[in-house]
């Protein structure tokens, strides 16, 4: 066996406990949907749903889905939710599965992973890593979900300078606490925060510790608009932090523009924007091309953690869902969550412990998956 670590070990401590299985975000997901996007209570007549869908099966025809593996890193457009954005790109590469890696709100652009497939076993991988955001605040007034999308509840006729906002940035970088907006999917008493809001209602949502890595005045104009960049981690409400930096400048203030520039491994260089899948779609029905080349391969989402090869033979055992003995020189030495390849594929994410290999996610890797080319632009 060899091992080859690209940037250490991931402290699965801190990521997702729980059975990646259940990360498996769907395009149906309400989640996603802060506003006018998520389907008011009470709506659920089953006639309702059975009539929508027989009328869906006799105006379209029925196409055949197939398996797909895989990243895209969609270039959001602003107006889109991230549930329709799943839905689309699903239904560009007929893919049986599809989910994504953190919502994006409506009013941002920029990326959003969707992972296709096999894919979806690693989505915790990249909902844990950092993400970073390009933001404009409009200074002069607070509003109810702390962007344009909302009503102004609080106003001011001051203005900060840029040497107040600098000075005041410090406050609001490392390991802070953060109350979230009113209108957040967070649940209280098993409802949407969003959905009460909605409805009317007032909600104490109680503060939860975020770290914010970077934070750094990008432009400062007419003391109107301020833009921002901030890298941040999991959880993190880039319009809470707009909200409370113009409650402590006392001039008040709101996100009026914001793009996401990285997601855990994913960067602008990866992103493909939707009229271009598209094109790409269409070239590929004429046989001009394949779908495959717009995927970065499952295993770019594991680009944090240690990379395994096993023999053929080991293989074998862990693709049954079999534990394997490490021995001899060539065992590893390190310990924790590693992902396993043979012969150059991606195999498993398994667990090292004990002196055993024990498989926690088998890949099962048939069918459509990205290109030689897109793969060898991560290594």
């Amino acid at each position: 066996m060899t091992v080859t670590t690209a940037n250490g070990v991931i402290d699965t401590q801190n990521g997702e406990s729980h059975d990646a299985s259940k990360n498996i975000f769907t395009e149906a997901r309400n989640e996603d949907a802060r506003r006018g996007d998520e389907p008011r209570r009470g709506h659920n007549d089953p006639r309702q749903k059975h009539q929508g869908k027989q009328q869906r099966q006799n105006n379209q025809p029925r196409r055949d889905k197939r398996d797909v593996h895989g990243w895209v890193i969609l270039d959001k457009p602003v107006g889109m939710t991230s549930t329709h954005a799943v839905a689309v790109l699903k239904r560009l590469f007929q893919a049986k599965r599809a989910g994504h890696a953190g919502t994006l709100d409506p009013l941002a652009s920029g990326g959003l992973p969707i992972a296709l497939g096999e894919a979806t076993k690693t989505v915790p991988f990249v909902m844990d890593g950092r993400k970073r955001y390009r933001f404009t605040v409009t200074w002069g007034e607070e509003r109810d979900t702390d962007d344009t999308e909302g009503r102004p509840v609080k106003t001011s006729d001051l203005r900060p300078s840029a040497e107040a906002i600098r000075d005041l940035l410090p406050q609001f970088t490392g390991l802070i606490e953060q109350i979230p907006p009113q209108y957040s999917a967070i649940k209280v008493q098993g409802e949407r925060a969003y959905d009460l809001a909605r409805d009317g209602e007032t909600v104490e949502l109680k503060p939860r510790p975020v770290e914010i890595h970077e934070l750094t005045l990008v432009e400062h104009g007419d003391n109107a608009q301020s833009v921002f960049e901030a890298e941040c981690g999991k959880g993190t409400y880039v319009r809470a932090l707009a909200r409370d930096i113009g409650r402590i400048l006392g001039c008040f203030g709101h996100i009026s523009a914001l793009r996401r520039t990285l997601v855990g491994p994913f960067r602008e260089a990866d992103m493909i924007p939707l009229e271009q899948l598209e094109a790409l779609c269409n070239r590929a029905a004429s046989g001009e091309g394949s779908l495959a080349d717009a995927l970065l391969p499952v295993e770019t989402a594991l680009d944090d953690i240690p990379a395994l090869a096993v023999t053929r033979a080991d293989a074998a055992r862990l693709h049954r869902g079999q534990a394997v003995l490490l021995r001899g020189r060539d065992a590893p030495n390190c310990s924790g969550t590693v992902y396993v390849t043979v012969a150059g594929r991606l195999l498993a994410l398994a667990e090292i412990g004990n002196g055993e290999l024990i498989p926690k996610r088998v890949f099962n890797l048939t069918g459509l998956t990205a290109s030689s080319g897109r793969s060898n632009e991560k290594v």
